[in-house]
């Protein structure tokens, strides 16, 4: 080999690659050279500034991983890589023109600030202290180093500096909010009087020649779509689970080996909850410094503490075992000894201080009680051993069988059968895309093969064959005429009783009374709000859609129902209350002020991301 290479270095070629080398290193020196082979590739430069490849690609696996883990089954297959690609582009693009105008603005952490953030972050800390441990195996897991998520929260933290100012900001005049809530509180004064459909019962004819022309002139709804009936083999954990038999001897010792976990353990716990605001961190360390001053910490939860149940009770929760509090709560709690209290905790409630007051224990129920839970717990756990090495054995088999009996066989599974599956689906377990996407694809319904092993579900496997291929039909009349006669009926109905309703509105504008009109009485309704529950909501909609009414006159309306038409008069509109000062006005003055905010800040980022040059390679 080394006497190839030699020859080899003596040919054309290589002397054509030393001359570029030597030119290359004349002209621009060796790093070019080098920075040619080590620069990171790039996927967009925004204002000079490179998004990397590395980064995005980083990133499309993060959204990749989320898109997937807010579905309800998650199925890679359903995923649009393209889409996905394309909206992490954008949001990266963003936010580096956000994190320049940050640097812009001077807006910069330290790294001491830096330090200090990640430290009393919760996620990161045991005990309620921090771990390093944990924080770096928590970034690990995220597919970043250490200094790529102190970069990142650097960043992050400056441009939700300036997020947050530009929203806080919004404003809204007094006289709109106060405008808006009185709209909001308006009630209404009117009169409903209800044309069943009966009324038109005898007019209401439908013939032959009515229900074929409907037909003719809708076929297209009228088509069978394409089915397939199939059959498929279910692998389930829970399956497995059931076949396995647990001996009286392996049953023993997996009770004494549990036997610690089924004594249940509960806490009785007090403790002294703060709002999480500015000011928290300078009230909790006046709570802590009075307690180690020797005050009680009854009297102290009594004075500050906001859960007013507790504090009644000097903060005293009560006994409770795990899986009651919140996460952090709990942690917390479990590690305190008696009589001990803890660090302040950060929950979604606020911030606590606990107190463990006492430790109780259950005694340990006998085998005789818990035999059918215990036997469970042991078949799950020899199943989950089992169930990936059947999943691979039953994936094996299915792709290389010709038919779904040798491996039910093999395997000890039950094939069952499902009919008239459309490409849009069908009962469980074709209500899984991604089975019925392989269901319907040309290997399988055209060539006659199996799917592929598809997980529907957690520990829930199924492979399936088509049975029988139905293409889409035209469906007959004769089958179909007694729904279409129906539904022109009900058609026909509706707008007998519209035009009805219509005729009456036009004479009662026209000062005629509703005597005059054979449609029965009026039934009064009066100082409605728009969220009544004693009017049905087609009803308040037409009555709050209708212009305010003459000193003279009412407004109408007519107004579809479930069982008919109502005819709508609209007799007083009473304004509603704007108080100054009241909670819900000053809740409602806050909220528009936050939608100003967002509409501010969404058109700040707008501007800057128009200023910015992009260019993508």
């Amino acid at each position: 080999m080394l006497q190839d290479m030699r020859e080899n270095s003596q040919g054309t070629i290589a002397k054509i690659i030393i001359g570029l080398l030597i030119v290359s290193l004349s002209i621009w020196g060796m790093d070019a050279i080098v920075g040619g082979f080590s620069g990171e590739p790039e996927v967009a430069t925004v204002n000079g500034e490179d998004i990397t490849e590395r980064e995005f690609l980083r990133v499309v696996q993060m959204e990749s991983q989320r898109r997937l883990s807010s579905m309800e089954r998650p199925d890679p297959t359903m995923l649009n890589e393209d889409q996905i690609r394309a909206d992490v582009l954008d949001a990266l693009i963003q936010e580096q023109v956000l994190i320049q105008d940050a640097s812009a603005q001077g807006l910069a952490l330290s790294d001491a600030d830096i330090d200090a953030l990640i430290t009393q972050m919760p996620q990161f800390q045991v005990d309620g202290q921090f771990n390093r441990d944990r924080f770096v195996a928590s970034v690990r897991n995220l597919g970043m180093g250490v200094g790529e998520f102190r970069e990142a929260m650097r960043k992050q933290y400056v441009v939700n500096q300036i997020r947050s100012g530009i929203m806080q900001s919004g404003l809204v005049a007094e006289a709109n909010a106060s405008g808006l809530l009185s709209i909001q509180n308006q009630t209404r004064n009117f009169r409903v009087v209800q044309l069943p459909a009966s009324v038109v019962a005898d007019d209401v004819e439908v013939t032959d020649a009515d229900v074929e022309a409907f037909y003719e002139d809708n076929k297209d709804a009228f088509r069978q779509p394409e089915q397939v009936d199939a059959a498929y083999i279910t692998l389930s954990l829970g399956a497995l689970a059931e076949k396995i038999e647990i001996d009286q001897e392996e049953l023993e010792a997996y009770y004494q080996q549990r036997a610690g976990d089924l004594a249940r353990e509960e806490r009785r716990a007090s403790h002294i909850l703060i709002e999480d605001g500015a000011d928290a961190e300078q009230t909790m360390a006046a709570i802590q410094e009075r307690l180690e001053a020797g005050e009680s910490f009854e009297e102290l939860a009594k004075e500050f503490s906001v859960d007013t149940v507790s504090a009644k009770q000097g903060g005293d929760l009560g006994y409770a075992g795990r899986g009651v509090y919140d996460e952090g709560f709990e942690e917390a709690l479990f590690a305190l000894e008696e009589g001990q209290v803890s660090s302040p905790v950060k929950t979604s409630f606020g911030v606590h201080l606990i107190r463990l007051d006492d430790v109780r224990r259950s005694e340990v129920p006998p085998l005789e009680e818990l035999e059918q839970q215990l036997r469970g717990e042991l078949a799950l756990e020899r199943a989950q051993e089992k169930y990936a090495e059947v999943r691979s054995e039953l994936a094996d088999s299915a792709y290389a069988a010709d038919d779904l009996i040798g491996p039910a066989e093999e395997l000890g599974l039950e094939i069952r059968e499902a009919q008239g599956i459309t490409r849009d689906g069908g009962q469980a377990p074709f209500d899984h895309a991604g089975l019925v996407r392989q269901l319907f694809s040309e290997d399988v319904l055209e060539s006659g093969y199996n799917t592929e092993l598809i997980d529907v579900g957690d520990n829930v496997s199924v492979v399936a064959r088509v049975r029988e291929h139905r293409e889409a039909q035209q469906m007959a009349l004769e089958d179909l005429q007694d729904d279409i006669r129906a539904n022109l009926e009900a058609r026909k109905s509706w707008e007998l009783l519209e035009a009805r309703a219509e005729a009456i509105v036009a004479s009662l504008e026209a000062g005629e009374s509703l005597d005059t009109q054979n449609a029965g009485d009026w039934e009064l309704f009066e100082a409605q709000a728009r969220n009544s529950a004693s009017v049905e909501p087609q009803i308040l909609q037409t009555v709050f859609a209708l212009p305010r009414p003459s000193e003279e006159a009412a407004s109408y309306g007519i107004a579809m129902t479930r069982t008919g038409v109502a005819v709508v008069a609209l007799d007083a509109v009473n304004e509603g209350d704007a108080e100054e000062g009241s909670a819900d006005l000053d809740q409602l003055r806050k909220f528009l002020a936050s939608l100003e905010g967002q509409r501010e800040y969404a058109a700040y980022q707008q501007f800057l991301r128009n200023s910015a040059e992009v260019s993508r390679p």
